[in-house]
């Protein structure tokens, strides 16, 4: 007979001021366990092609790549995965963590749909499948293979988030901290439903005479800004479990909390007002919604990542078991922090646009990877290698503060974003040597997403033993 081995991580703690959501022990955690592996796998088809990426943007390395074009191929699916797909199944296990037992074959309908359609998208460009459009939000292959697997993926999300919204847990009268996160898990659920009709409702006003980038820049244009909403509730969601997970104690009460993710929510139901003033095709539906993400996406997210770093400052040094959660939280508000800044600064269209936006969404996956930490022994897997699990968010998270803070010194110097090779105009030694930067942080970016997917694939592979 053998003993259960010591937790890796703090047990949970049921204090009402405590950020902790209680796990189910049936078919919801197989089904919240299906999401996670699509998205990691998402992640690791990502990590493929920004290896490509990195090569071909980074000097005295590019002649290593032999396909001009093959750069906006390989940019597409590894936004696509590493973004879209990522987020969303990591959203797919919480809020699978988060039901009842309500429509469970609906759940598994959806995680087979978007499955399918992930599969079809990162095989596409293997089999034929190229013509890169760069919308922003959701670049596309302008080829029927891979619009049938995003059209499977978004089939599959669609089902996700009417489970979700339809089979929703109680948040209680007496709002305690496992509750507050029930709401904010709630609130992504409904920011997504809007970002769905806005893509919806983008199709059925689109002007016959556009085509090409124009079409899908506009398709995409209002249901992408929503979506990252869905996103950053998602991250606080998880800053929160994180900092209670890792000994910290946030300076925010449950009820502050959710009333903070009820104010994070509020903006996106400008939606159909914004749809409604303005034309599709018109600048003030372009320029609003710009301004809803840049202005109503720091209502929620000041405040409480405040709330959070003073709880930070006031922890008692974390414990062994702690620092691995700890320093995804750290690494997630720094690079989150700084993303939002970067994205005031922006003028014109350049490198500085891609470090505002790498900057935020490696927050939110900063987050997401100190979450999948935690619920890995929780989810009936291994415990997380202790030391590396630890080092790797400062690796990932470094490399992408270079690679970021590279970027924005290439855009002060008119580096153009979205092109490779003699197109980036390396004409000088300060655009060699900002470029050089962005190259150096990607590579130490990429080692860092690897040894994520090293620790956590040896962990799935290694169940706990039983007594």
């Amino acid at each position: 007979m053998t003993s259960t081995p010591a937790r890796m991580f703090p047990a949970d703690r049921t204090t009402p001021e405590v950020f902790l959501l209680p796990l189910p022990d049936d078919a919801r955690r197989r089904l919240a366990v299906g999401w996670l592996l699509l998205g990691l796998l998402a992640l690791l088809g990502s990590g493929i092609f920004s290896v490509l990426l990195v090569l071909a943007r980074t000097p005295g390395a590019q002649s290593l790549i032999p396909w001009a074009d093959f750069f906006h191929t390989a940019l597409v699916v590894h936004v696509d995965l590493s973004v879209l797909v990522w987020f969303l199944a990591f959203g797919g296990m919480l809020w699978s963590l988060n039901s009842t037992l309500r429509a469970l074959p609906l759940g598994w309908a959806a995680l087979a749909l978007a499955a399918l359609g992930t599969l079809v998208m990162t095989l596409a460009p293997f089999l034929g499948a190229g013509d890169a459009l760069m919308s922003n939000y959701i670049p596309v292959l302008q080829h029927p293979l891979f619009f049938g697997g995003l059209l499977a993926f978004a089939g599959g999300c669609t089902l996700l988030v009417l489970r979700a919204m339809s089979a929703i847990p109680p948040v209680g009268m007496w709002v305690a901290g496992a509750g507050a996160l029930r709401f904010g898990l709630n609130a992504a659920a409904v920011s997504a439903a809007l970002a769905l009709i806005a893509f919806a409702w983008s199709f059925l006003l689109m002007p016959d005479f556009l085509s090409g980038k124009a079409y899908y820049e506009l398709l995409f244009w209002g249901g992408g800004h929503v979506l990252q909403f869905t996103y950053t509730l998602l991250m606080l969601v998880a800053w929160l479990w994180l900092a209670s997970a890792s000994g910290v104690t946030p300076r925010v009460t449950p009820r502050v909390a959710l009333l903070l993710f009820a104010l994070g929510l509020m903006a996106v139901f400008a939606t159909p007002l914004i749809y409604y003033a303005h034309e599709l095709t018109s600048v003030g539906h372009i320029k609003l919604f710009t301004w809803l993400m840049r202005y109503g996406g720091s209502l929620a997210t000041l405040p409480l990542s405040l709330a959070v770093l003073i709880g930070l400052l006031a922890a008692p040094r974390a414990a062994s078991d702690e620092r691995a959660l700890r320093a995804a939280l750290l690494a997630s508000m720094l690079l989150f922090g700084i993303g939002g800044v970067i994205g005031f600064l922006i003028e014109g269209s350049n490198v500085t646009i891609p470090a505002h936006y790498h900057g935020s969404i490696v927050g939110v996956t900063l987050a997401f990877m100190g979450l999948t930490y935690y619920l890995l022994p929780r989810l009936g897997f291994g415990e997380p290698d202790r030391r590396w699990s630890h080092a790797q968010p400062w690796l990932y998270g470094g490399g992408q503060l270079l690679h970021v803070l590279g970027l924005v010194w290439s855009g002060g110097y008119g580096v153009q974003r979205k092109v490779a090779g003699a197109a980036q105009g390396l004409d000088s030694v300060e655009r060699i040597a900002a470029m050089g930067l962005m190259g150096l942080g990607g590579l130490i970016a990429i080692i860092g997403g690897v040894v994520f997917l090293v620790v956590v694939g040896r962990a799935l592979l290694r169940r706990p033993a039983r007594t």
